[in-house]
C-alpha cells in the first residue's frame, strides 16, 4: 500500500459522518477530562477562600464545562448529519416557539434558579440541608440546573433547582443544640433546676470541644439550662430545655452526646418522666 492509497483511505474515512461524530465525541471527552484536571489542580494549590466555598465553585465550573461541551457536541452532530447551520437555525422565527414548546422554559427556570442559589449563598457543597421541608441530607454536588443531596440512608437525591422552594441550612455559621426533656408533674421544679444546672457543668466539661469559640478561645454560648420550655407539655408534664452554640460540623455529634448525658442524668436521679395519657371515651348507646 503506497502513500497515495493511505491518503485516499484517510480521506474516505473522514468523509464518513459516523467517524466524524465519533472523533468529535472523543475530543469532547478529552477536553472535559483535561479542563477538569486543570480546575481540580488549581483549587488544590490555592487556599484564598475556605474549603467549602472552593468545592462549591469547583462543582459549578465542572457543571458549566459539561453543559458547554455537550451543547457544542449536539450542534456539531446536527451540522454533520443534517447540515444545520446553528446561526441560521437560531435566527429562524419559528425556532423560538419550537424550543419553548419542548419545555425549554423549564430548563431556563432551573438554570436561573441555580445561579441565584449560589449568588445568594443559600448553600454550599458539604452543607447539611433540608429541602422543601421533606428531603434532608449532605449537599454532594451543585450544578447550574440541579443539586445532588446524599441522604442519611445513602440514597443520592437529585433535585432541579427550579423545584426548590425552601432550604433549611444546618451549616450557616452557627448551629445551636436545643434538647428538651419532659418530666412528671410530681417532680419538684427546684430539684430539677439544680440537677440540670449540674448537668450543664458536666456538658461543658465533656463536650466543650464542640462549642463555638470566639477569638480568645472562649465558648460564645456554653451549654446552659434555658429553663422551662412549657408548664404543660402536651398535657403530660414540665418541659425543660438545654441549649449550647456549637460548631456547625460538630452539631450532630454534640446533639447526640447531649441527649445521652441527659438520659443518664434522668436515670441516675430516678426522675419520673412524663407519661402518655390515653383518654378512652365510651360510645353512645345509640351509636
Amino acid at each position: 500500500m503506497n502513500l497515495r492509497s493511505v491518503l485516499e483511505f484517510l480521506n474516505t474515512m473522514f468523509d464518513n459522518n459516523i467517524v466524524k461524530i465519533m472523533l468529535a465525541g472523543i475530543i469532547v471527552l478529552f477536553v472535559i477530562f483535561f479542563f477538569r484536571r486543570i480546575i481540580n489542580s488549581f483549587f488544590k494549590r490555592t487556599n484564598f477562600i475556605d474549603e467549602k466555598k472552593e468545592k462549591t465553585i469547583q462543582s459549578m465550573l465542572n457543571s458549566v464545562l459539561r453543559y458547554v461541551a455537550t451543547i457544542w457536541f449536539i450542534f456539531y452532530v446536527l451540522n454533520v448529519l443534517f447540515d444545520v447551520r446553528i446561526g441560521s437555525m437560531l435566527a429562524g422565527a419559528g425556532v423560538l416557539g419550537i424550543v419553548i414548546g419542548f419545555g425549554a422554559q423549564s430548563l431556563v427556570k432551573d438554570l436561573f434558579a441555580g445561579i441565584f442559589l449560589l449568588y445568594e449563598k443559600q448553600l454550599q457543597q458539604g452543607d447539611w440541608v433540608k429541602v422543601n421541608g421533606s428531603f434532608e441530607g449532605l449537599v454532594e454536588e451543585i450544578g447550574f440546573r440541579v443539586i445532588k443531596i446524599r441522604q442519611w440512608s445513602g440514597i443520592l437525591l437529585t433535585i432541579s433547582s427550579g423545584q426548590i422552594q425552601t432550604i433549611e441550612n444546618y451549616n450557616i455559621d452557627q448551629m445551636r443544640v436545643i434538647e428538651s426533656v419532659t418530666v412528671s408533674f410530681y417532680e419538684d421544679p427546684k430539684k430539677m433546676f439544680a440537677i440540670l444546672e449540674d448537668m450543664c457543668v458536666r456538658l461543658n466539661e465533656e463536650l466543650g470541644q464542640y462549642l463555638k469559640k470566639d477569638l480568645t478561645g472562649k465558648a460564645i454560648e456554653p451549654f446552659t439550662l434555658f429553663g422551662l420550655g412549657s408548664l404543660n407539655d402536651n398535657y403530660r408534664g414540665y418541659k425543660y430545655t438545654v441549649t449550647g452554640l456549637c460548631e456547625d460540623l460538630a452539631y450532630f455529634k454534640a446533639a447526640k452526646e447531649v441527649r445521652r448525658i441527659l438520659a443518664e442524668t434522668m436515670f441516675e436521679h430516678e426522675i419520673k418522666m412524663a407519661e402518655q395519657h390515653i383518654e378512652m371515651r365510651g360510645l353512645h348507646p345509640n351509636e
